[in-house]
């Protein structure tokens, strides 16, 4: 690299100064490349953040998403990505987690295609968190990972065929707060990439794989068009072929699935699917529709992907995807196993018509969150695909165009008193533990990450805002939501007994959903304000 990429390297200043434990993976070559990238990318990102902010504006008094008659030529144009990976070309089930050293193992073993490596909604970004996440993945590139249990003794290595990684970075609104470009912290996304690409890109091409990523919470196709920039930009630097980062972007916010053709067209060289990050999309309809008092959600718990909302992004995304060569993933299943053999039967009884759901709608394959219910959903998949490898040939071409109407159709269904108070409770033990470093956790029988404990938030504060009545009649007010508050504090110490309420973070967490639910402003995302009390 010349001078002034190394000039720019010394523009970057860390807090705190890199440690011997962490030398190996913020090498001074990384950090070179890292601050190349910040200088020319990192500027760009506060306008389109500003954007964001400009078009809920529009939501905010009344306007409503719809299709973009700018861009009309792309819907219409008749083009296609560049070509898909042969190792991306079998996605039918992906299992996510955060890069923890044995979770890494686990989830290459497990039996499933691919293991989305999790720097965002799974995960708590503490500094020493990153660093090791990102050792945890060389590691497994390597084939070197291993890891031991300290209290049992048991070992974990990988298999002789691990699924194919892929490396979910942070999304545009998170910033990494330890490295600082001119004063100002970095953005997250550049600084997971950065790391990511450059540690790695030329085992994963060695081992048959490449630098294949998930981009998260894109709200518009300029956004994409940023990210495209980024990839051509560290192609060249690496002297790689233009295309060789593959990425699968989640459509995972409202304003998105009316830009979806436009996403892919923006990165056609580079993506390879679409997703339907299914549980940040209900929390971004709660999030557009604030000021909406015809749409507001019922519980959490019956807003399922039967629901017409849901059901049109799903195809409508299938039907985008196919049209162009991509493929269309489908999304998360957050029920974990039960011991009870009767749950148990009730989950997997749920986890097949959830599954059987998206693949007869045409997606390519699907994520769970739990091994244990990996068989279960590839059942379903390896039925639909039979001797295919996905469902590119499914085109959907048949089905009446789906609307902006149908794509933000109020939802039918309840708002209880029990559902509020459930979601309460969901709310807090998530928060402590995000705040506590922890973002990925098992409660009340599903695997909860940011995006669903944003929906169990965002919900409360919009009953509140419009005075919505609960099924037994209560108006829902700051003041009754402060009241069930305090009584679910009283019901978690009893769930989780004194002594571990004591030794956790439960009241600075209950503080935190106290002022998140009954700000006059809907915070955009409970990450943000939570991300200050990390370390």
């Amino acid at each position: 690299m010349g001078t002034n990429s190394v000039s720019s390297r010394h523009a970057l200043q860390l807090e705190p100064e890199i440690t011997k434990s962490h030398t190996d993976v913020l090498s001074e070559d990384a950090l070179t490349f890292l601050s190349a990238l910040v200088e020319k990318f990192a500027d760009r990102v506060p306008g389109l953040l500003a954007e964001r902010v400009k078009r809920q504006e529009k939501f905010d008094n009344g306007g409503l998403p719809d299709f973009l008659p700018e861009t009309q030529s792309i819907r219409d144009g008749d083009w296609t990505i560049k070509g898909i990976p042969q190792d991306l070309q079998d996605r039918r089930l992906e299992i996510t987690g955060p890069p923890e050293r044995k979770m890494v193992i686990n989830a290459l073993n497990a039996n499933v295609k691919v293991f989305m490596a999790d720097f965002e909604d799974s995960f708590s970004p503490t500094w020493d968190g990153v660093l090791d996440g990102q050792r945890n993945l060389t590691d497994a590139i390597n084939r070197t990972i291993t890891f031991t249990n300290s209290q049992n003794g048991k070992h974990y290595q990988l298999n002789e065929d691990p699924a194919v990684l892929i490396c979910r970075v942070r999304g545009l609104h998170l910033t990494e707060k330890h490295v600082l470009w001119q004063g100002k912290p970095i953005p997250g996304s550049l600084f997971d990439f950065a790391l990511y690409f450059y540690r790695n890109h030329k085992q994963l091409l060695e081992n048959g794989s490449g630098p294949y990523f998930y981009l998260p919470k894109l709200q518009a196709y300029q956004e994409a068009a940023w990210w495209s920039d980024v990839f051509s930009f560290a192609e060249d630097h690496a002297g790689l072929e233009r295309g060789t980062i593959k990425a699968t972007v989640l459509i995972e916010t409202l304003p998105a699935v009316f830009e979806m053709n436009e996403i892919l067209h923006a990165l056609k060289d580079n993506i390879v699917a679409l997703n339907c990050g299914r549980w940040d999309y209900i929390f971004s309809y709660i999030k557009t529709f604030k000021n909406h008092p015809d749409r507001v959600l019922p519980d959490r718990q019956v807003v399922t992907m039967d629901k017409p909302f849901l059901n049109a992004y799903s195809r409508l995304l299938v039907k985008t995807c196919h049209k162009r060569g991509a493929m269309a993933m489908g999304g998360m299943a957050a029920f974990i196993p039960s011991k009870d053999p009767e749950k148990n039967a009730w989950v997997l009884d749920k986890i097949k018509s959830d599954k059987s759901l998206e693949a007869n709608n045409g997606h390519d394959g699907t994520w769970v969150a739990h091994p244990g219910l990996a068989d279960t959903a590839k059942e379903v998949f390896d039925a639909a695909l039979g001797e295919r490898i996905n469902q590119l040939d499914v085109s959907r071409d048949e089905d009446a165009p789906i609307t902006a109407v149908e794509l933000i159709a109020p939802s039918e269904g309840e708002r209880t008193e029990e559902g509020m108070r459930h979601n309460i409770r969901v709310a807090v033990q998530y928060i402590e533990a995000w705040i506590s470093g922890n973002g990925c956790v098992p409660i009340y029988g599903l695997m909860e990450d940011a995006a669903t404990a944003e929906i169990s938030r965002a919900s409360i504060w919009q009953w509140i805002k419009h005075g919505k009545a609960l099924s037994n009649d209560k108006i829902v007010t700051a003041d009754f939501f402060r009241q069930c508050l305090e009584e679910e504090m009283v019901v978690l110490k009893q769930e989780l007994g004194e002594e571990k309420y004591n030794n956790g973070r439960y009241e600075q967490a209950a503080s935190m959903m106290e002022s998140l639910t009954t700000s006059d402003d809907l915070t955009d995302f409970l990450t943000l304000p939570g991300y200050e009390l990390l370390d």
